[in-house]
């Protein structure tokens, strides 16, 4: 599974994504966690990344600023829940233009003969967000962000 396979059942608030990348989970978790790797590959393409905030811990905050070529700025922050491991990382996820509308997702890293399955599942506080989410380009942006990863991931391990 080298393409992008994004799940939104009807009736369920949850997205899954799933992804199998060409590297070892370590790598794949360090590309996550890292706030140097992160702005490398997280987004759409036409857009630029400012992490303003990234402490990967128990309680932990996170915030960044994506801005497109007109300077409109889009704020995101969160919180970690539990120590972040390849095993699984258990964050909030809040888009600073929709305040209130907050999703949990669970990230989980599977190695398989040297290739990592991520797998993310979001779970929103209502169909009706989840819904607002998909309309909003969330796929565009999911599929951009995971071919930029796989490049960045090819690079780091040439």
């Amino acid at each position: 599974m080298s393409k992008t396979q994004i799940t939104a059942e009807p009736g369920i608030p949850q997205v899954i994504i799933e992804r199998e990348f060409d590297a070892p989970r370590d790598l794949v978790f360090r590309a996550f966690t890292d706030p140097e790797l992160i702005v490398q590959w997280l987004g759409p393409r036409d857009l630029t990344m400012t992490i303003d905030e990234y402490d990967v811990r128990d309680g932990g905050r996170w915030r960044y600023i994506s801005t497109d070529a007109d300077g409109n700025e889009y704020g995101f922050h969160g919180l970690f829940h539990g120590t972040p491991s390849p095993d699984g990382t258990v964050q909030t996820f809040e888009f600073e233009g929709m305040p209130g509308h907050v999703t949990l997702d669970t990230m989980t890293l599977v190695e398989r003969d040297g290739r990592t399955l991520v797998r993310t599942v979001s779970s929103f506080q209502s169909i009706e967000d989840r819904d607002g989410m998909v309309a909003s380009g969330m796929e565009h942006g999911v599929h951009d962000s995971h071919e930029r990863l796989t490049e960045l991931l090819s690079e780091m391990q040439a």
